[in-house]
Parts: structure tokens; C-alpha cells; sequence
């Protein structure tokens, strides 16, 4: 087990909550969460915060262009589910527009909500009767979820935005103690553009039009300008927080992060290493073009070890570009529901654990 922090004193933030503004939504948010955490915490119950989708890296403060990150939020909502089946209620960190919990077996573009439906006898709109059933269950899910008030959507799309969003929650979350955890599923930018840094109009591709760089006297050209014909930007990197979530702004939680790479001969290694940097419970390490069917989970007490759909169960899915067409021998698997109950029964010892420190 991870030794936590005792100290009562944190250790203070980066200067970067100094030097680049708070969203103008984030008071409302964390008081949405305040409200769901205090919920959940008189009941005992567990509180998992869900992470998904990329972040944005504007180059402008009146945004026309940006720095994308690749994801869907595939891992993240699908995830989201199986927590709350669980028992966990869920806090769900998305970015505004990927896919989320439910609603994501009906609104991808290969899977059109609209291809379930047709009329009945009246022209009253009505469910195709071969979907019916599993549409059912899918309503019944979502809407346990909605009386039973465990599931929060609160939306992101800047890494800015998201960074303000993931300090203020996980203070939030400290009256959960080991109660809480972190399922850090989202593509975060390793890189921004400072807020002293940012121009505030779009970036003008033509030299008619572009900004007069010669003088500036002394100060820095904006991280992203025009250069004659070539658009230069100058990234910083953002400032690792993962190690703050264990020192600083949430002790006790358990903290699951996640390492993507295209390199199989790095990915235990790498995940290893970010185990033993920012001192998480858990790094679930995934290759880019496997991550569908398997992982690899990297923790101080278990040591490394592979969770692997079977080729005969693995869903349909694309890939480069390409439909996986194999032939299934019984329902499709999704990872997610093999990768949260592990997680979950590691979050149990971990409370265990803490409760016989006491």
C-alpha cells in the first residue's frame, strides 16, 4: 500500500492557479458536487470521480483555433456505468460532448439512436420491436441513476477548465476519506499556452493582416503567431498535478490513473514509473490499438498482470480505420466491465486497510 500523507499542512499549489483564470462556470459546478458529495457521504457510500474525453488547448482567447487531444470517452462512460452497478455513486469529469454514460449505446455514429426507431399502426413513434428488450435496460439503468441522484455530469473543454475542475473536486471529496477514488480516464494535454501568453483575437493567416511582432520591447511574442506564411506556437508544459491528488489535495482517495502508449516494449516500464513517481494506487496501462480487449494493471501490492477479453468475445470495433470482424461465441465483452470490479475489490482493501490503521 502507498503510504498516504499525514502532514496537515499541503504542500501549496503550482503557480499556475495563480497565472491563468478560473472558469467563470466553476463556482456553480463545485457547488453542484459539494451538494452530491455530502449525499453520498452521509449514506456511506462509495464516490467515484470518472475522468473522460480530451482536453482543448486554445491558441486564442476568443477561441477559433485549438490543440485537440484523441478521445471519444469511450473508457470513461463505459466505465461510469459499471461503477454505479457498483454500488459507487459517480461524479462524471467529461468533456462537453463525448460520449456519456447510457446515452453512449444509442448516439455514436455507427449505432444511431434513430436506426431503433419506426411507427406504429397510428404513426405514434415506437422502439423496433428486436430492440426493445435491450433498450429496456438500458432505460432502467439510466433512470435508477436519476431517482437515485448517483450520477453527476459536470462538463469540461479546455485542459484550463479541467485542471480548476479536478483541484476543486478533489477538496470536495476529502470528507469521503478512503471512501473516494479517482478513475483518471481522460486524455489530459501535456502541453498549454500560459494565459499571459495567449492573443486575444484569431490568428490571422494573412501577412496583410498579421500582427507587427518587430517591437515589442522585450516581451515575448505570443505562444502562437504568424511568422510570414508559417504559424509558430510555443507550447509549455502543464504542471504534473497527479502527485498533488496524493500529497495535497486528496490524501486518503484511491487514485487510478492511466498510461497510453504505441510502444509495447515501454509500457510496463513507463507504467511502473508512474506508479512510483506520483505515488498513485493504481496505473492501468493500455496500447493504442489494443486498449478495446486488454490492459495491463501496474500496483504497488499486486505487482503487474494482464486482463485480456478472449478474441471469441470481443465486440466490434474500429480500429485505424478498420471493422474487426470476428466471430463471437456468446455476448461481447466490454473490458471496462472486468477492469471496474478489480478496481473496485483494490478500493476495498485499501479501505480495509485504513480502517485497521484506526
Amino acid at each position: 500500500m502507498v503510504q498516504q500523507n499525514g502532514n496537515s499542512e499541503h504542500p501549496p499549489d503550482p503557480d499556475y492557479f495563480q497565472t491563468n483564470p478560473k472558469p467563470h462556470n466553476l463556482d456553480r459546478q463545485i457547488t453542484l458536487a459539494r451538494s452530491f458529495i455530502e449525499q453520498h457521504a452521509r449514506a456511506n457510500r462509495r464516490v467515484a470521480l470518472v475522468t473522460s474525453g480530451g482536453t482543448t488547448v486554445p491558441l486564442e482567447n476568443q477561441t477559433v483555433r485549438f490543440i485537440d487531444n484523441f478521445s471519444a470517452g469511450t473508457r470513461g462512460a463505459t466505465s461510469a456505468e459499471y461503477f454505479l452497478e457498483a454500488g459507487y455513486a459517480v461524479i462524471f469529469l467529461h468533456r462537453q460532448f463525448s460520449l456519456l454514460p447510457y446515452s453512449r449505446h444509442y448516439s455514436h455514429s455507427t449505432n444511431c439512436f434513430l436506426d431503433f426507431m419506426t411507427y406504429n399502426d397510428v404513426g405514434a413513434v415506437v422502439v423496433e420491436s428486436e430492440y426493445q428488450q435491450e433498450m429496456a435496460q438500458v432505460l432502467s439503468r439510466y433512470r435508477k441513476a436519476k431517482e437515485e441522484n448517483t450520477l453527476l455530469l459536470l462538463p469540461f473543454t479546455t485542459v484550463n477548465e479541467y485542471l480548476w475542475l479536478l483541484r476543486g473536486l478533489a477538496m470536495q471529496m476529502r470528507p469521503l476519506s478512503a471512501n473516494g477514488l479517482f478513475y483518471l480516464a481522460a486524455a489530459v494535454s501535456d502541453f498549454f499556452v500560459p494565459a499571459e501568453r495567449m492573443v486575444e483575437h484569431k490568428i490571422q493567416s494573412s501577412e496583410d493582416f498579421q500582427e507587427d511582432l518587430t517591437n515589442r520591447n522585450g516581451a515575448k511574442a505570443p505562444a502562437a503567431h504568424m511568422e510570414g506564411k508559417r504559424l509558430v506556437i510555443d507550447l509549455d508544459p502543464v504542471p504534473k498535478f497527479l502527485k498533488l491528488l496524493v500529497d495535497g489535495w486528496a490524501p486518503q482517495s484511491m487514485i487510478v490513473s492511466f498510461k497510453l502508449e504505441t510502444d509495447p516494449s515501454l509500457l510496463a516500464k513507463k507504467a511502473r514509473y508512474a506508479l512510483e513517481k506520483y505515488s498513485h494506487h493504481l496505473v492501468i496501462g493500455n496500447m493504442l490499438n489494443t486498449r478495446k480487449w486488454e490492459v495491463l494493471f501496474v500496483s504497488a501490492d499486486g505487482g503487474e498482470r494482464w486482463i485480456r477479453v478472449p478474441a471469441a468475445r470481443r465486440s466490434k470495433s474500429i480500429t485505424n480505420g478498420n471493422l474487426d470482424d470476428v466471430h463471437l461465441q456468446g455476448p461481447a465483452i466490454e473490458i471496462e466491465s472486468w477492469i471496474v470490479p478489480e478496481v473496485a475489490k483494490e478500493h476495498t482493501m485499501m479501505i480495509e486497510k485504513t480502517k485497521s490503521k484506526h
